[in-house]
Order: C-alpha cells, then structure tokens, then sequence
C-alpha cells in the first residue's frame, strides 16, 4: 500500500515500533542460526503526542514524534529500511469465511466488498490487507486488516522525516504473533493476551491459524481478567474449543500491577498456566545486552516483525499480511 511499498529491497535488518507511550528500536544481523539482537532504543513520548484512532488524525505533534524518531534510529545505527509496527487500534480486523475462493482480481474486489459495511469511512479511503486462514468444510477463512490510508501514511511519513523508509507496516499483536510463529508454533489452541498502555488484544490461534482476534481500548468498561473469561468461554461455545495448550501474555511489564499477579489472575480465569512471551527462541541477544521483562516485551513485536519478514517467500505461517503491502482498495 502505498508508495513507501514500493522502496522493498530485500527484508528490513531493524524495526521501529510507535506506540502511545513512546518509540521503541531494535537492529538485528541475520546469521545462518537465526537473528541476533545488536542494538536496541527506546524514547519516551510526552502525553498527547499521539492518539491511536482508526477514523481521526493519529499525530498531533508530528515534530517531536519525528525527533523521537529519529534519536532511536541514531541509538541502533541509523538503518535507511525498516519495519514498522504501529498500534492495534489503528486497523480492524475481521475474520471473513468464503464458501468459493475466486481468481485474485475478483478475491481483491470480494474483500472490499465484504469490509465495505465494516468500514467506518468510506471504503475507497481504505488499505484492506488479508491472508488465508483455517480451511473448514464450510469453505475457505481469511484474516482481514482493514486500515485508513491517511493514518498509516501519517506513521510512514513522520519515518521518512526522520531518515528511514518504512517497507512494510504491520500492527503490533500480529507482530507478536508472528515472533511465536517464527519460533516452534505451539500445538493445538493457543492464546496471547497482548497488553499496551492504552489498549488491548487478544488473540486465538489453531495451530498456525488465527481463530479469533479481539482489541480494545482502555476506555472501555471491565477489567481485562473479564474480557479474556468472555473469550475463553466465547472460544468454548462457538469455537470448538478443546481448551489451550498454552497462554501467552505480552505487554505486562509495563503494566500498572505486577507482571507476576497479573498472569496469575490470567491463570485462574482460563484454568491454564500462562507465560509471557521470550523472543530469545527467536533472536538472540548479544552479550552486553541484559534481558529484562520490560526489554523482551519491548522487543517481541520489533523481533516478530523482522523475523516474519526474513523468511523466504512462503516457507513460514504468518498471522497477516502487512498493511503497506496488501491491495489498497
């Protein structure tokens, strides 16, 4: 989507992360045993600057977000190419069943077709992006992401201000999601909780295969404890669910309550033992860097986002196709 699609050379070696509370980095060296972590930043952003939304202007201070920016990308080694991981609440995403799986062309103009009354905006202003999903009797699912144009260009630009050219945008659970794929998938159900300031999703997934994915802001009513019961007895009723095999939780370090008791009031409401998320299967880290829980989660979407993209065309699953890749209706 987009012209900066159109700058892909080869898969990005760092990835920026722009989130409400701040701008995160990371810069890895892909080696023949997997990734490794050389640097990585984070730079704090004052209250206001930025205001996830799917349908309004997202940056209301696009200077001193481009200075954050730009000193994260000067702290891991000023990388012309990145990737781009920007808030969950900035894109919606359905899960949308086919009977018959049509050529591309008219699968492109299904699927707008289909997000069309989903669309808080007019369509024609929309990037949609999908991906196969589970295959059932019933016909063929796919993972649709469906974002304004404008608000991810804003994202892109305020990059391109500060240096670097974002190749390929992606929202920030389906980054983590894909630094899980990108290690060994887990067996049967599995869910991840992924918990941001001012937000967050959850996500199931069948093997390989998203399920159901869910994202909410924080000015919603309830505690999460209830919205991640609501899902797993959602997942019971409606999924077929045989119970998880495992429970991941990412984001918490940086949560109000203890990252301890906060998974385990996640335990007791799934009946399932829950583990935060480590990209060190993934990447690993250098020596003079000191993995923290507040650094892993920092750097699992950064990690899931790279990894995903330096597979070979094909070869491994990925939770969604990326936002500034897909078709642009």
């Amino acid at each position: 989507m987009g012209f900066l699609s159109l700058n892909r050379a080869g898969a990005p070696s760092a990835a920026l992360e722009i989130a409400v509370h701040g701008v995160s980095g990371a810069a890895v060296e892909r080696r023949a045993d997997g990734l490794a972590v050389l640097s990585h930043a984070t730079v704090p952003l004052p209250s206001g600057t930025l205001t996830p939304s799917m349908t309004t202007a997202n940056i209301q201070n696009a200077p001193g977000l481009a200075d954050a920016v730009a000193r994260v990308l000067e702290r891991i080694g000023k990388p012309r190419q990145i990737g781009l991981v920007i808030p969950d609440s900035v894109a919606k995403v359905s899960l949308v069943r086919l009977e018959q799986v049509p050529a591309k062309r008219d699968l492109d103009q299904l699927m707008q077709w289909q997000m069309r009354k989903a669309a808080p905006y007019p369509i024609e202003e929309a990037v949609i992006t999908y991906a196969p999903g589970i295959r059932a009797e019933d016909g063929q699912e796919f993972v649709v992401s469906l974002a304004r144009r404008s608000i991810v260009e804003e994202y892109e630009q305020v990059c391109v201000t500060a240096g670097a050219h974002p190749g390929v945008v992606d929202i920030s659970t389906f980054s983590v999601l894909n630094a899980m794929l990108a290690a060994r998938p887990p067996d049967g159900d599995w869910l991840l909780v992924h918990v941001a300031p001012d937000y967050a999703s959850i996500a199931i997934m069948r093997g390989v295969h998203l399920i159901f994915f869910r994202s909410r802001g924080t000015e919603a009513g309830g505690s999460l404890a209830d919205l991640v019961h609501q899902t797993a007895m959602y997942y019971e009723d409606r999924l077929q669910g045989a119970g998880f095999s495992r429970a991941l939780l990412s984001g918490a370090a940086d949560a109000p309550a203890d990252e301890a008791e906060f998974a385990h009031g996640l335990e007791q409401r799934l009946g399932t033992p829950v583990e935060t998320v480590d990209i060190r299967k993934v990447a690993a880290l250098t020596d003079r860097i000191a993995a923290s829980p507040f650094l892993l989660d920092t750097l699992a979407p950064l990690v899931g986002l790279l990894a995903r993209e330096g597979s070979p065309g094909g070869d491994r699953p990925r939770a969604s196709e990326r936002l500034s890749g897909g078709t642009a209706a």
